[in-house]
């Protein structure tokens, strides 16, 4: 089992190399899904340029069928698009917003921005409650962040 430090290292070499956001999106999405057995599904969502604004699927890993695209006014997803902050719901039954598989407990969902706007979420998704204590937020976080920074290269 890799560490949240290495995971962290090997997103970091991999945004380096000239291989495109793509790749580094589906090589997050499979190396956290493999590497944290509470992350049954984790994923991203990317923000579709459109009137209203929606959230579509991009890369993902998982056991579930996820929901395609998401309204920004629904789900825990469009929550964390429209704060522009991270939502960690380690009970999904006690949140209303939460919209996705009956078999989730836990999920949580961290907007990537780039110069300040949300362009796409990482969202992680466990069928255990209390996956993700605060360390598992910020380490979320940074790995969104090695996106969005990739993201903002192409966004020049």
């Amino acid at each position: 089992m890799a560490t949240n430090k290495e995971l962290l290292q090997e997103f970091e070499i991999q945004a380096r190399s000239a291989v495109g956001v793509e790749p580094l999106k589906q090589l997050i999405a499979r190396r956290l899904h493999e590497e944290k057995a509470r992350y049954n599904w984790v994923g991203f969502y990317l923000m579709e340029d459109t009137v209203p604004k929606f959230l579509r699927l991009g890369p993902y890993v998982g056991s579930f069928v996820p929901i395609e695209r998401i309204p920004l006014d629904k789900g825990i997803c469009g929550a964390a698009a429209t704060q522009k902050k991270t939502v960690a719901v380690n009970n999904v039954a006690t949140d209303p917003r939460y919209i996705g598989s009956g078999m989730v407990k836990s999920n949580l969902v961290t907007p990537i921005l780039v110069k300040g706007e949300v362009v796409a979420e990482l969202d992680v998704e466990s069928y255990f409650a209390d996956t993700f204590p605060p360390g598992d937020q910020e380490f979320i976080e940074a790995c969104a962040a090695v996106v969005g920074r990739s993201m903002a290269k192409d966004h020049r």
